[in-house]
């Protein structure tokens, strides 16, 4: 009996070591749950984020990636820098001015978040009725515009291109609405015009333009520069012909960039997994969302306001 003793002991640890074993296994394959920060419904936020949410977790099936509409990207650097969410879509000028304490985050900066990738051009879209007598950003003093929802990227972007023309909020009639807001109050003539920034084109401007005529009304050079010197992200772009039913000539406007971001504390295998899931996929992604294919990994990093997160680094490294 006492013979059989050292048998079972080394039986009993074997099985110890292989219960360790499996349970290790089973950590390092356990579920992990990501979240992306979008923008509203009618944006283009939330569809590209939804289309990276689905790619990441069929590249990786251990990571469960799911989308969550917000007020887009000045409240989206805060759900990062609370740890809320591991991603977020913002505008790059937004996450300057979170990494830096200035403009809207003055006396409270984020040096924690980090950056991903730039992503494509976030075009402000002034937008109108045909009808409306509007055609230039000077003939929006005495109107009623809705300049995108309070504290937002876009009403940022508004405030700017008006000081640009020699206008302020209290030149105009001010409502704060995000972009499906902003469309309905258009459609029912309740506000005269409205900016939105996003990606062209933008499904609330889509929309609208499916059952009424409607205007994008130019950002000119004259005002490009005035507007470039004091913020150097902005870039000239043009909307082409056709981007909107009835809009038959092309559309000289500004923009900012869209980019991907992280907080420093988020896993650097979670970052690099996700970065590679989606730059190598990019032809996939092009087809879930148009804005996709304006995405390459050669511009990936042109512009880049933030400093790089670790795993996104070790991916474009190699």
């Amino acid at each position: 009996m006492f013979k059989r003793i050292p048998h079972v002991f080394i039986v009993v640890v074997v099985l110890m070591f292989a219960l360790v074993a499996m349970s290790s296994f089973a950590f390092a394959q356990q579920r992990t749950f990501v979240t992306i920060a979008t923008g509203g419904l009618a944006g283009v936020y939330y569809p590209l984020g939804g289309g990276m949410a689905r790619i990441v977790s069929e590249q990786y099936p251990h990571l469960t990636v799911s989308v969550q509409s917000t007020g887009a990207s000045v409240a989206n650097v805060g759900l990062l820098d609370r740890g809320n969410v591991e991603f977020a879509l913002i505008q790059n000028d937004i996450g300057y001015y979170a990494a830096t304490g200035t403009e809207m985050f003055a006396g409270r900066a984020m040096p924690g978040l980090r950056g991903v990738a730039m992503l494509y051009p976030e075009t402000i879209q002034i937008v109108t009725l045909a009808g409306s007598g509007i055609e230039s950003v000077a003939d929006l003093a005495g109107k009623r515009v809705a300049v995108g929802a309070a504290g937002s990227g876009t009403e940022a972007n508004a405030r700017q291109i008006l000081a640009a023309h020699g206008l302020s909020y209290n030149d105009i009639r001010v409502d704060y609405l995000s972009f499906a807001e902003a469309a309905s109050n258009i459609r029912d003539r309740n506000v005269d015009a409205a900016f939105l920034t996003a990606g062209f084109p933008t499904a609330a401007v889509t929309d609208l333009a499916t059952s009424l005529n409607i205007r994008v009304i130019p950002v000119l050079d004259s005002a490009f520069s005035t507007l470039s010197a004091d913020y150097p992200f902005y870039t000239q772009v043009t909307i082409p012909a056709g981007t909107y039913r009835n809009i038959d000539e092309d559309v000289q406007t500004v923009a900012v960039m869209a980019m991907l971001a992280t907080h420093e504390n988020v896993n650097a295998d979670v970052v690099y997994q996700s970065t590679k899931a989606i730059f190598d996929n990019l032809a996939t992604l092009a087809s879930l969302h148009s804005a996709g294919g304006r995405i390459s990994k050669e511009a990936a990093q042109d512009g880049q306001p933030l400093e790089l997160h670790e795993g996104t680094a070790r991916y474009f490294n190699e």
